[in-house]
């Protein structure tokens, strides 16, 4: 026998006395309004920004909804790595250019690549306490030879030209290989400040006096046009109502949490955690 009990969302599965619960993907509801009336997107972009694929997901299929007239986007993240933030700012900036409105509200937090991935929005609403800003790209590069040779251990390394070990924890970095990756951070910098003045209609050489790395208050952040205006998440939720043309408190709809997000929230960070290191090497758009 299968007995299935499902909770709003979450599919507990019972089958010859083995247990698995599985997440359903499906909406979550809230807001006035029955289903099917006007309502809002509502997506969170929280902590360090690791993978791309469930957010681009339930993005895409908020805005494939028929009833979402515009996505609200709350942002509490200090950035992550640089890929995945490009990949979620594309996918809003796709959600904005097909008509439906993108607003975004800051939390705590929404630096370096949480603001990239804020920058596509047609409304950016920081609280004035915010930490963003933070305008830059960081590579770390752990050197673990000194660790090694007192633990009398060494690794051999057979390579075919000079470079293809670039990066390695096990010898010291090069003059050669600093010259080469300091070029690739300088590539995805000008990326970034590219981003913000296009999005953001301010010139290049404006956006590069301030993107020097330093975080900025969500004031502070309005004064240098980062951000349209100051207000809580729930001024940023009337807000995008009334730009969508949605009268009232606007109905929200939001993706299910699947189980694969939580365990991969669960382990995102262990390995800093546990050795101290982060995973690398990797490119960060990071404070």
């Amino acid at each position: 026998m299968v007995l299935i009990l499902v909770f709003g969302g979450l599919a507990v599965v019972v089958a010859g006395g083995l247990v698995a619960a599985v997440f359903v993907a499906a909406l979550q509801d809230e807001g006035e309004g029955g289903l099917g009336s006007p309502a809002l997107g509502y997506i969170t972009i929280e902590g360090t920004i690791s993978d791309s694929r469930e957010t681009v997901r339930d993005i895409r299929q908020l805005s494939r909804n028929s009833a979402v007239r515009g996505l609200l986007v709350r942002v509490d993240s200090p950035g992550g790595v640089v890929t995945p933030a490009h990949e979620i700012y594309t996918e809003l900036k796709r959600v904005r250019e097909s008509g439906k409105p993108v607003v975004v509200s800051m939390g705590t937090v929404a630096a370096s690549g949480g603001y990239y991935v804020s920058a596509p929005a047609d409304m950016i609403v920081a609280n004035p306490g915010t930490l963003t800003g933070s305008i830059g790209v960081i590579m770390e590069l752990p050197i673990l030879r000194g660790l090694l040779d007192k633990l009398g251990m060494r690794v051999e390394v057979v390579k075919s030209r000079e470079h293809k070990d670039i990066g390695s924890p096990f010898r010291d970095m090069t003059p050669g290989d600093r010259a080469l990756l300091q070029g690739v951070v300088a590539d995805v910098y000008e990326q970034f400040v590219a981003v913000v003045s296009q999005e953001r209609e301010i010139p290049l050489d404006s956006v590069r006096r301030f993107a020097d790395g330093r975080i900025l208050t969500g004031r502070q952040a309005l004064a240098l046009g980062l951000v349209d205006t100051l207000g809580t998440l729930e001024d940023a939720k009337l807000i995008a109502a009334e730009i969508c043309g949605i009268k009232g408190e606007p109905r929200l709809v939001k993706p299910a949490p699947k189980l694969n997000v939580w365990l991969r929230r669960l382990m995102d960070g262990m390995s800093e955690k546990l050795l101290g290191v982060p995973q690398i090497p990797r490119l960060s758009y990071r404070w």
